[in-house]
C-alpha cells in the first residue's frame, strides 16, 4: 500500500514539476503564471496538450519544438523528473511514520502533514533554481509559505493531539529568522533579506519536527554551503568576494534536517556520550 502511495505521489510530482518550470521562468520576470498558455520561446507557437506530458514529450520531440525545431532545454524534463523523485521521497518519508490502525483524526493529520511537506518540496525546487538564475528569492513565493505552511502544520498538530509542536514551530521559525537577520545586519550584502525571510519558513517546518531536525537543518546549510564555497575557491572558479546564492544551501540543509535530523543529532550526541 505504501509503495502505491509513493508511486501515485511521484506521478503527481511530475505534473507539478511541469508547472514549476513555468513558475521558475515567469515569477522573476513578474509575469502571470496562469496566462498566456505555455508557448515556444522562439516561434511563439502554443504548446499542444500532447506535447506537454512531463518528461515523455521532451524525448518524443527529441528536445525540439514541433513547429520551428528550436532547441528545448534539457532542464525542463530534469525539473519534472527531479520533482517526481522529490515527491516520491517525501511520500516515502511520510508513509514510514504510519502506525496502523489509524483513527480518522490521525489519518487527516497525516494527509495534512503530507500536503504541507509536498508544498515545501514544490517551493524548494522553484526557489533553488530561481536563486541560482537570478540571485533572488521572490516574496511572491516565500511570504505565502508562512500562511500556507503554518496553517497546514498547525491543523496537523492539533488533529494528532500534539499542540506542543505549535510552540516548537514558532520557536524554530522565529529563532532562525532572528539568526539570519542578525547575520544580515552584521555583514550587509553577505546575507540577503530573501535569505532572512526564507529562514523563517524553514525554521517553522524544522521546529515543528523537533530540535534535532532544527539544529541539523540550520547547521547543515552553513556546512554544505561552506564546503561548496571552499571547493569553488580551490578550483579558482570563485574568490573570497564572489557572490554565491545561499538559498539552495539553506533548502538542502533544511531537507537534510527533515529526512535525517533526529538520527544525525542523536549520532552526534552519542559521540560525546550525551545520547
Amino acid at each position: 500500500m505504501a509503495s502505491v502511495f509513493v508511486v501515485i505521489v511521484g506521478f503527481f510530482g511530475a505534473l507539478i514539476g511541469s508547472f514549476l518550470n513555468v513558475v521558475i521562468y515567469r515569477v522573476p520576470a513578474k509575469k502571470s503564471i496562469v496566462s498566456p498558455p505555455s508557448a515556444c520561446g522562439s516561434c511563439g507557437a502554443r504548446i499542444r496538450p500532447w506535447d506537454n506530458i512531463p518528461v515523455v514529450s521532451w524525448f518524443i520531440l527529441r528536445g525540439r519544438c514541433r513547429d520551428c525545431g528550436a532547441h528545448i532545454s534539457a532542464r525542463y524534463p530534469a525539473v519534472e523528473l527531479g520533482t517526481a523523485l522529490f515527491f516520491a521521497a517525501v511520500a516515502w518519508w511520510v508513509a514510514a511514520t504510519v502506525t496502523l490502525p489509524l483513527q480518522t483524526p490521525d489519518l487527516l493529520a497525516l494527509i495534512l502533514l503530507a500536503v504541507a511537506f509536498l508544498y515545501l518540496a514544490s517551493i524548494s525546487v522553484a526557489l533553488a533554481l530561481i536563486d541560482l538564475d537570478t540571485h533572488t528569492l521572490p516574496n511572491a513565493i516565500v511570504l505565502p509559505a508562512y500562511l500556507v505552511g503554518g496553517a497546514l502544520l498547525a491543523a496537523s498538530a492539533l488533529l494528532a493531539g500534539e499542540p506542543g509542536r505549535l510552540l516548537s514551530a514558532a520557536i524554530g521559525g522565529g529563532g532562525l529568522f532572528a539568526l539570519y537577520l542578525a547575520l544580515a545586519l552584521v555583514r550587509p550584502g553577505g546575507m540577503g533579506l530573501g535569505d532572512v525571510k526564507l529562514a523563517g519558513v524553514l525554521g517553522l517546518y524544522l521546529g515543528w519536527l523537533g530540535w534535532g531536525a532544527l539544529f541539523v537543518g540550520a547547521f547543515g546549510a552553513f556546512l554544505l554551503g561552506g564546503v561548496f564555497g571552499l571547493l569553488l575557491m580551490a578550483s579558482r572558479k570563485a574568490g573570497r568576494k564572489s557572490s554565491i546564492p545561499f538559498g539552495p544551501w539553506m533548502l538542502l540543509g533544511a531537507w537534510l534536517g527533515i529526512f535525517a535530523g533526529d538520527q544525525l543529532a542523536t549520532g552526534y550526541l552519542a559521540l560525546f556520550g550525551l545520547a
